[in-house]
């Protein structure tokens, strides 16, 4: 079994992003019937290489060209959102789904996104629990005090008590927040004592844990399969140098988070043998028969979508 990430990256010199656009959903399209279980969007805004702004979006034309796929937004950088609006977009995508679409909320942490908004970065703590505070119960229908007002959303969602939601973060700050809300939580560390830190605040606000997530320390986030690893690193060794070095520059001084790497050239990236690799059709396999989902990114960086048929085409059946 695989999953599917896409971020759109469209570097100027890449793939054309409406080709890239139209390529995700057709590969998701294609790759449920061979063994994909999920497709993961993530969310950036006014990234120079286009990253994916619009998530939501994407995921219900995936939602529509789908029958089975699960589809995760991580992360969803909340105070960027307004709650009611936010809740309209995720009842609509989960009546489309029929609640295949969960979320994982995070804070962003790039000071030029909320500058795009013009929203105060300073206080993105305490907007998102006040977001939390109410989301849940918009999505479901339910009439909220909102800012000296009674809101409810319809229609409601149709998954019986609102989609899958949890929070993103490495912090004992985004620990607290998921406990404080009783939602999952998707760590990207795996700082020691962190886990039993989010049981305990889950506990402590009177809600069981819920699904957890802590990266493996040495595991790939980036994988394609080919039969000739060195020339695939020569054709999409510039895609994927590109992407490690821009989510690289999100988090200058933070090398906490398991899925950066500070190479600096495509040799280096390869050498280190962290997030971005490339598999042969065995190795992909017996990563497979090792109890792991191999995590495929097949527009990486902007690969162009002739180019990265091949890679998915070969990664679907190593795993078979």
């Amino acid at each position: 079994m695989f999953t599917l990430r896409f971020d759109l990256r469209a570097p100027s010199w890449a793939g054309a992003a409406a080709d890239l656009y139209v390529a995700a959903i057709d590969m998701c399209a294609w790759a449920e019937t061979r063994g994909a279980v999920l497709a993961v969007l993530s969310e950036h805004h006014g990234a120079d290489d286009g990253h994916l702004p619009a998530p939501l979006m994407l995921a219900s034309a995936i939602a529509a060209r789908t029958g089975s796929l699960a589809i995760l937004l991580a992360a969803v950088p909340i105070p960027l959102w307004d709650p009611v609006r936010l809740a309209e977009e995720i009842s609509v995508l989960d009546l489309i789904s029929r609640g295949r679409v969960s979320y994982a909320f995070g804070l962003g942490h790039r000071s030029q996104e909320y500058e795009h908004f013009g929203v105060e970065m300073a206080t993105r703590g305490r907007v998102a629990d006040g977001i939390l505070d109410v989301l849940g119960s918009l999505v479901r229908g339910e009439p909220v005090e909102y800012r000296g007002r009674t809101v409810r959303v319809t229609p409601p969602c149709g998954s019986p008590g609102g989609p899958t939601m949890l929070i993103a973060g490495g912090s004992k700050a985004a620990a607290r927040r998921a406990g404080r809300h009783g939602l999952g939580f998707v760590s990207q560390t795996d700082l020691p004592g962190l886990k039993e830190f989010y049981e305990e605040q889950c506990r402590a606000h009177g809600h069981e844990p819920g699904m957890i997530q802590f990266p493996v320390p040495g595991a790939p986030t980036t994988v394609f399969v080919a039969d000739d690893v060195d020339e695939a690193w020569d054709v999409l060794g510039p895609y994927l140098l590109h992407d490690a070095v821009t989510a690289a520059s999100y988090r200058p001084g933070d090398d906490s988070v398991a899925s950066i790497s500070r190479a600096d050239s495509v040799a280096a990236l390869r050498a280190e043998g962290g997030p971005y690799r490339i598999f042969t059709p065995a190795e992909a396999a017996d990563h497979v028969r090792g109890g792991h989902l191999l995590p495929l990114h097949p527009l990486c960086g902007g690969v162009p979508p002739d180019v990265a048929w091949p890679y998915l085409e070969r990664a679907a059946a190593a795993h078979e």
